[in-house]
């Protein structure tokens, strides 16, 4: 006989399911989606260049946030965190750490662009993978210190999930938040807004608009932006006077990015998406050359 756990403090039955739904979701969408771009890029050829080495990098972290959310949507079924303290801190950690490469990622692919279209200079395979790396390294970097003291991973107000700690509004929790914030989100936001401003003007005096300059940085914006505010407010104000239930929703926001990028990047650029259709159809792509830039 399956034994009933009790609903987590400050959620009925069905908002439990409701959270847990939308994560399962999120999970099995995203991860199609940013498997499809990964196993396209293995497998055609043309598609296998070194700007689209950084679009593969944001799909391998956005398919390692869709592991996290399956871990937490089969949780909230149960009702209940199955894994343990250590296994909430592995979760945690696991979470932050393909979030940040995720951002990470996302900031070189801005950067790559603005030299393609602003410079005209071309990325090389050693510079791409050197990129590659360091979103990944810096993005272990951050996610490490929680384990380390500065900062915490503790379970999110559903209990089914792990991440940092904010309900705790000490020194250590805002030094760390307001250091992780400056070097993960303001940093890679602001290289995202140049970056995407100057190739827009480029675009707008040729009259060309190969793509659509303003979706990245509102992906961060809109994706991560409510998570971020939430830690904010927890820096200065008690937040757990905020209902629990209202605390889930940037969770939740922020775990359609996956689903949103892979859009962004992968379907949303032209010849990604050909390359892309040829590994589903067996149809050959027309272009000669597959790279990031042409949308």
């Amino acid at each position: 006989m399956v034994t009933s756990h009790p609903l987590p403090e400050g959620f009925t039955e069905i908002e439990v399911f409701v959270i847990g739904t939308a994560l399962l979701v999120e999970a099995l969408l995203g991860f199609c989606l940013n498997g499809l771009t990964i196993i396209s890029f293995r497998k055609i050829k043309e598609l296998r260049t070194p700007s689209n080495l950084l679009v593969l990098s944001i799909a391998l972290a956005d398919c390692g946030i869709c592991v996290n959310a399956f871990i937490a949507a089969f949780s909230s079924f149960l009702r209940y965190w199955p894994y343990g303290s250590e296994g909430c801190q592995i979760h945690g950690f696991q979470g932050f750490l393909t979030a940040l490469a995720s951002i990470s990622s996302s900031a070189a692919v801005a950067w790559d662009r603005y030299h393609h279209y602003c410079t005209r200079s071309k990325l090389q395979w050693s510079t791409a993978i050197s990129m590659m790396v360091f979103a990944w390294l810096f993005a272990a970097f951050w996610a490490t210190m929680p384990l380390l003291g500065w900062g915490e991973y503790d379970y999110e107000p559903l209990r089914t999930c792990c991440t940092l700690d904010y309900s705790k509004g000490d020194r250590n929790y805002i030094t760390f938040l307001f250091a992780l914030s400056v070097f993960n989100f303001m940093i890679p936001g602001f290289i995202m807004m140049t970056a995407y401003q100057s190739i827009h003007q480029k675009f707008k005096k040729s009259g060309h608009y190969k793509f659509n300059t303003g979706l990245p940085l509102k992906t961060l914006v809109v994706c991560w932006g409510p998570y971020c505010l939430l830690c904010f407010y927890a820096a200065v104000e008690n937040v757990m006077f905020i209902s629990p239930k209202y605390r889930m929703i940037p969770a939740v926001i922020a775990k359609t990015v996956p689903t949103v990028d892979s859009f962004v990047y992968a379907l949303g650029n032209e010849n990604y998406r050909g390359g892309i259709w040829q590994f589903l159809t067996g149809q050959k792509i027309e272009k000669a050359e597959v790279d990031n830039k042409t949308k």
